[in-house]
């Protein structure tokens, strides 16, 4: 075979890539240790590998037992996440209910009368954690606390609904239904194929209560002022938990109660019995705004009621989610089924017993009969407070009468005084001040008396206006609202005994009562001795340190009591100085004489004297007559 040239070279220069090729595999070839570190790499990843499979099927296997554990435990269904709400209404209430629970987590006014101060509907509580009414029942292996339960809504209509969660065989049900036309929810606990679940002591649940109160009003340290927790014993008296403690008060009790009530200002929620149930615990604790802004207080109860194992009888309870409104709770209460004395209303403080009469029985009868006419609430509490001053006004024309009596009599009496000016004659000189009075027909009461009686009416005022729901809500003049203070000045910030307002209608009030003090002080000063005007020096300085102890007091009062006040005050000061201008002082001291004309006629004839300063005169003698004898004795010593 003939090889040219270029054949050999082709073959030389394969040859040589071959041989290169072989040269590069022994120089490039892994070492014996580096196989072994490869193979010890690969070996870690495969028993990764198997460590992450064996613990899958460990999980799994877990997880399997846990759910062949759980399929055994009564509460295991009841247990598992089922989301969900269901809301509830009729003409006046809206109710949230949740599927955590079974509970209610909102309650929401619809009637239109009521609104927040942002317009809209008011809302009782909304959340979970800011209502929280769980029931807690002992069963023999594990007890029912409904917080930590889900129901499922069966039977579910517009006003009414069933909310039924698993346990064992059977189930709880709670049922809940709104009474048409009213603020009141029907809610009934039953059990249903669990007698076997409940060992044969449990005969009762526990109740646990919570909110936290929503606050409703523009002034909260007012409104929080009202916030409390209320409730009736079964010897038909109403208690409240001190809603003017300190930052928490709490009270243990060992008695039965027929309802228990979360009330604020103006609105409560009322949890009523069928028959009764045990309070445990009540606790009310401040909120700080700062931490916690648009609430009031906590207020927490610990409540036990009978319950049926059985689910022959089921447990209930008529519950009130409403306004604090006299007329209101009175046709709510028709409606619920009970022959007992629930006596809601007590929910509407009118003050201690002889005020709540006047009120109860005068007030919101005289109040309801002016709201009737459709007027604004500023023109009704103007007229209520000229129809009360006309009412009083036969007391007032009495006391100012027998405070210028004494006016007039005045110069008789400086007599008196100049001649017995011994200490020791001190006596003397009051037996023969009484005697004056007596002859001429004078009491020094008279004057003081009729204002006595007035008192009441004005505490019962004083406690009324302000509890008045009807004047949320209302304006008047520059006052937006009647039933909270009137921030004509707002700077924005607190101060200390003042707030963070300036409220016009406490001003005017406590200038009209300057006024008012003024022109009473200077009636009792004209009929006044200058001894007895000395000793009243202090009253005249207490006329103008009063109405700023008012002021800082009524700041944040209720515009509408403020209004009522200045009204009130104003129209006295008028009466007193148009009964001064209209009284004769020498037509008076004319009567006067006539009438002791008659006295000294009737005494001659041997008449009795039946008169209340001549049996004040007698006193007085008796006592003239013991000190004669006291220095009698002290003379023979």
């Amino acid at each position: 075979m003939n090889l040219d040239k270029n054949t050999i070279i082709g073959w030389v220069l394969m040859a040589l890539v071959m041989f290169g090729f072989i040269a590069y595999q022994q120089y490039t070839a892994p070492t014996q240790e580096e196989i072994q570190q490869w193979q010890a790499q690969q070996d870690s990843i495969k028993a990764v590998e198997m460590n992450k499979r064996l613990e899958k099927e460990n999980k799994e296997a877990t997880a399997f037992m846990k759910q062949a554990s759980d399929s055994l435990n009564p509460l295991y269904a009841a247990s598992q996440k089922n989301p969900g709400q269901t809301v509830i209404k009729n003409e006046l209430l809206a109710l949230t209910i949740d599927n955590k629970s079974g509970q209610m987590v909102k309650a929401e006014l619809l009637d239109s009368t009521y609104k927040n101060q942002q317009g809209s509907n008011v809302v009782l509580f909304e959340g979970e954690g800011n209502n929280t009414f769980s029931l807690l029942i002992d069963g023999k292996t594990e007890n029912i606390h409904t917080a930590e339960l889900y129901f499922q809504p069966m039977e579910s209509a517009e006003s009414s609904v069933t909310m039924s969660t698993p346990i064992a065989n059977g189930s709880l049900n709670i049922h809940y239904a709104l009474v048409p036309n009213s603020y009141l929810v029907n809610i009934d606990v039953q059990a249903e194929n669990l007698t076997g679940f409940f060992p044969s002591k449990t005969q009762t649940m526990q109740i646990v209560w919570n909110q936290l109160m929503t606050q409703q009003e523009k002034g909260w340290d007012f409104e929080n002022r009202y916030s409390t927790i209320t409730y009736r014993d079964m010897d038909e008296d109403t208690h409240e938990l001190s809603s003017m403690g300190g930052d928490e008060d709490e009270d243990e009790f060992e008695e039965k109660a027929k309802w228990i009530s979360f009330k604020t200002q103006f609105f409560s929620q009322i949890l009523i019995a069928e028959k009764s149930f045990s309070i445990n615990r009540l606790t009310s604790t401040k909120v700080d705004p700062k931490d916690e802004p648009g609430y009031l207080k906590t207020l927490e109860s610990d409540l036990t009621a009978d319950f049926d194992p059985s689910g022959k009888r089921p447990t209930s309870f008529v519950m009130y989610l409403g306004p604090n409104k006299f007329s209101t709770l009175t046709e709510n209460e028709k409606l619920i089924n009970t022959e007992s004395d629930l006596d809601l209303r007590s929910l509407v403080y009118l003050g201690w017993p002889v005020v709540r009469w006047i009120n109860r029985f005068f007030m919101i009868y005289l109040f309801d009969w002016l709201t009737g006419w459709g007027l604004n609430m500023g023109i009704v509490l103007l007229i209520l407070t000229l129809l009360i001053k006309v009412l009083v006004y036969p007391l007032m024309k009495k006391s100012y009468l027998s405070s210028a009596r004494m006016r007039v009599l005045r110069p008789k009496i400086e007599e008196i005084t100049k001649k017995f000016t011994k200490p020791e004659e001190a006596m003397q000189k009051q037996q023969e001040t009484m005697k004056l009075y007596s002859e001429y027909g004078v009491s020094p009461m008279g004057g003081c008396l009729p204002m006595l009686i007035q008192m009441p009416i004005w505490i019962a005022l004083f406690n009324f206006i302000p509890n008045a729901i009807e004047l949320r809500g209302q304006s008047f003049l520059w006052a937006d609202d009647l039933s909270t203070y009137d921030d004509v000045i707002n700077w924005g910030y607190n101060i200390w005994g003042i707030g963070d307002h300036l409220s016009l209608f406490c001003v005017l009030w406590c200038i009209a009562t300057v006024a008012s003090s003024m022109f009473s002080m200077k009636q009792q000063q004209d009929s006044m001795t200058p001894e007895q005007a000395q000793q009243m020096s202090m009253m005249k300085y207490m006329t103008y340190i009063m109405p700023l102890v008012f002021f800082f007091s009524f700041n944040s009062y209720s515009s509408g009591l403020n209004y009522y006040y200045f009204i009130s005050s104003l129209t006295s000061a008028l009466m007193m100085w148009y009964l001064r201008k209209s009284t004769d002082d020498a037509k008076l001291l004319a009567e006067l004489e006539k009438r002791h004309k008659q006295r000294k006629e009737q005494a001659a004839s041997g008449k009795k004297p039946s008169s209340m300063m001549s049996r004040l005169q007698a006193m007085q003698q008796k006592q003239l007559e013991i000190l004669r004898q006291q220095q009698e004795a002290q003379q023979k010593k």
